[in-house]
Order: structure tokens, then C-alpha cells, then sequence
């Protein structure tokens, strides 16, 4: 898979991105990954990028000019186009797995007040958020929604069983896990996780994920 972000903050995805599952993508080859600079896809000495809106009201918009270049500049006849802003569908696991479906991904990561609209209704094919509350800008997003797009890609985490029952991965969140030792201060694993009958396991886990999803999460069960 090819992703490439358009940012004005290309230094935030120095760290998050070069580490654990991430990193170790893009050292196969599962993920292609490229960060870009908005301001290099500007032509004046200033590198100006955003402007007054029209009409008057608080705040700098994103223009359309340098952004039109850049996409046109990176996108393919298989590219995504995706805006990261608050006014974008919200982010869920459902979506990373029909990311994952795409070849190219292009992620524009909104700043300031937003986008010009002509950016949304001409270039844009999806426009995503991560939650109902206001970043900074959108390189956060960018970052998340790309690490839980990459454990998607086949052969990324070594094992594909590994995501298959995680939260949200059946529309509940995950049952409880425990590890060694089976006592420890007087708190004991289950015993039905002792007992070496898997179908019994495997009732008890789903038994588990749908209590805890109804007492943590019930609007998933809407």
C-alpha cells in the first residue's frame, strides 16, 4: 500500500511513524510511505498557504491553490483523496478495513480554520475525523488513522488472526485476556481458561466481549 501525507507539519510524523508495527511496514515493503511539505507547493517568497475567508470572521483558511497543485501533483488514477478535519465522518475501525482496500492513500491534513470549500467539493473523495474535539491541526489524525490502517495490511502483523478479535473488530470491544501466573495475590484466572476446552473458551470470550461492551460501550450495540 502507498500512502503520502500532505502537511505544514511534516517534522510531528518523525517519531510516531519510524517505530513498533509502522516502521516495521515500511521496512518490508507493505507500506510505502511519504511525507510531503505544503509549503513546497507554493510559488511566492513567502510560502503563503493561507488567507482571510470571505466575508469576514475569525481565522485563516487553507488555500486552494497549493493544495489543487500538490494532489494533482501526487495522486494516481487509484488515489484516495482524504481531508483530516472535525467536519469529516468519524474514524472507526469499519473504515480502516475499507481503507485498507485502497492502493494509494493521499491524507490532507486540515490546519487553522479549515479548507476552502472548493477544496472539498473538487478534490476531496472522503473527509475523515477522529473524534468530536479540535486538534491543533490534523497531522494527529493522520498518524492514527495510518497505524490502524497499516495492521490491516496482510502479512504486517506477522500473524492476521492477531486482529481479528480485537476491539471494535466484530462491533464489540475486546474480551479479557490474563496471562501467567494463574494466581497472583490471591487473584485467579478463570478457570474456564484452564480447562483446555476451546469451545467452551471460545463461548465464555464472546459471553465476556458482549457484557463488556453493553457496560462500557452500549451505544456500539445500537
Amino acid at each position: 500500500m502507498k500512502v503520502d501525507v500532505l502537511t505544514l507539519f511534516p517534522a510531528m510524523f518523525a517519531g510516531p511513524l519510524d517505530e513498533s508495527i509502522v516502521q516495521r511496514a515500511r521496512k518490508t515493503g507493505a507500506l510505502e510511505l511519504a511525507i510531503h511539505n505544503l509549503r513546497d507547493y507554493t510559488h511566492d517568497r513567502h510560502k503563503t498557504v493561507d488567507d482571510r475567508p470571505f466575508g469576514g470572521g475569525p481565522g485563516m483558511l487553507l488555500k486552494p491553490e497549493p493544495i489543487f497543485e500538490a494532489v494533482e501533483s501526487l495522486a494516481r488514477e487509484k488515489t484516495r483523496v482524504i481531508l483530516l478535519s472535525p467536519s469529516g465522518r468519524k474514524f472507526n475501525q469499519a473504515i480502516a478495513r475499507e481503507l485498507v482496500q485502497h492502493e494509494h492513500l493521499l491524507f490532507v491534513c486540515g490546519s487553522y480554520e479549515g479548507f476552502d470549500e472548493r477544496i472539498r467539493e473538487h478534490l476531496a473523495d472522503d473527509e475523515l475525523s477522529i473524534g468530536d474535539y479540535v486538534l491543533t491541526n490534523g497531522a494527529l489524525p493522520a498518524m492514527v488513522i495510518i497505524d490502524a490502517v497499516t495492521r490491516l495490511i496482510p502479512g504486517v502483523l506477522g500473524d492476521d488472526e492477531s486482529s481479528h478479535d480485537e476491539s471494535f473488530s466484530h462491533g464489540l470491544l475486546e474480551y479479557p485476556h490474563y496471562t501467567r501466573p494463574a494466581e497472583f495475590r490471591g487473584m485467579k484466572v478463570p478457570d474456564v481458561l484452564l480447562s483446555g476446552n476451546h469451545a467452551e473458551i471460545a463461548k465464555w470470550r464472546v459471553e465476556q466481549a458482549k457484557l463488556r461492551t453493553k457496560e462500557r460501550r452500549p451505544d456500539l450495540l445500537e
